[in-house]
This record gives C-alpha cells, structure tokens and sequence, in this order.
C-alpha cells in the first residue's frame, strides 16, 4: 500500500497529476478539485490509494485523508468502483456526500456522472451510518460550490471516452451565460445541460 506521494508538480491537467518523487514520475489520478489546487512547480503531498486490476496498476491521489476514505468506502457499495467513486467525489466533497447519506438525497448524488437512481440509492443504503459525521467549513463549502460542476461535467466527458486534456478544453469553452448560472446554483447545478454543451463543444472540434 502506497500511503502517500510527495514531490514537485510537473503537471496538473483535468484529472491527471505527474509528480517528480526523484528518479521516478508518478502520474496521480486525482478528483478536479485536487488537480485545481496544484500548479506546476509545486511541492505536493498527495494521499494515495492504489487500484490493482488485470488491465494495470492505478494510483489515485487526493488533497486529504478524508477523501482518500471516502473514496475508498463508496468503492464497497454495490456495483461502484473508482471511477464512479472519482466521479462522486469529482461533483461534492466529503461532507456533501455525508449530508446527502444523511438526509437520503438521491437527486445530490445522481448529479455525479454515471450515478442512477438506483445507484444513489444503494449509495445510500449502504454507507449510512458508516462515513462518519458531517462537519461544516464555510470557507471549503463555497470553493466546492464553485468548483462542483466543473468536474462533474469533466468526469463525465472522461467517462465517455475524451481524453483529459479535450475535456478540460470544452468545459471551458462552455456558453459564459450557462456556466455563470451553474456556478450561481452551486451543489444545485443541473449537471445535464452542462454535459450536453460541453459535447456540442466537442463535436464542432
């Protein structure tokens, strides 16, 4: 098991980190909301989680332990592995997902990429009481507002086959209206639209 990663960013795109740990680069893949915190250049300690699978070996990196945890219980559920679990934790934070366990908000959790109704429910029958408390950060829960949809409609393109860099591109170049309006919505964003746009974006490329 692999605890942690620390070393110089070399890049940070979409949901892809390269850290320079001496004679070795280590790719991370990393909820966008870690990736958006990091410049190149940076120092980085990155908790980790290793994925085994016949296909290859998958390191995934996060800003804390509490995501790192998070991530790796909503892989116990019932037919979710890490990349829906990326893409849950791409869409809200820790304590977003706890509050939405809490109080059985399907339609929170089905704002991820990749997360039916079904899904959100066995999400929800199967973690409640096991992710702990919520906790409440002022501050933490406006730059995930801001943040939320930006990665959930990224997750989703790298979900349908985009590569990272092409996804990064078209969330950015969504319609400036639309996108002001999502981060007015916060957690409430509409993730659908978004994704919808961010495709046309791509089609025209």
């Amino acid at each position: 098991m692999i605890a942690f990663a620390r070393g110089t960013v070399v890049d940070a795109v979409a949901d892809r980190v390269v850290l320079d740990i001496g004679p070795l680069g280590l790719m991370l893949v990393c909820p966008p909301a870690t990736v958006l915190g990091l410049r190149r250049g940076d120092h980085a300690e990155l908790h980790t989680s290793l994925i085994v699978r016949e296909d290859g070996w998958t390191i995934y990196g996060f800003a804390d332990v509490d995501s790192r945890t998070v991530f790796e219980k909503v892989q116990t559920v019932t037919g979710i592995g890490p990349r829906i679990a990326l893409a849950l934790l791409g869409t809200m934070s820790p304590d977003d997902l706890r509050r939405a366990v809490m109080t059985s908000d399907e339609v929170a959790i089905m704002r991820a990429p990749g997360i039916g109704r079904k899904g959100a429910q066995r999400i929800i029958l199967e973690l409640t009481d096991r992710l702990g408390p919520a906790t409440f950060d002022a501050s933490s829960a406006q730059g995930s507002s801001a943040r939320g949809w930006h990665g959930a409609v990224a997750a989703g393109l790298v979900s349908l086959g985009w590569s990272a860099k092409d996804a990064d591109r078209a969330v950015d170049a969504i319609d400036p209206e639309l996108a002001a309006e999502a981060t007015a919505a916060g957690s409430k964003a509409d993730v659908g639209p978004l994704l919808k746009a961010a495709l046309r974006q791509l089609d025209r490329s």
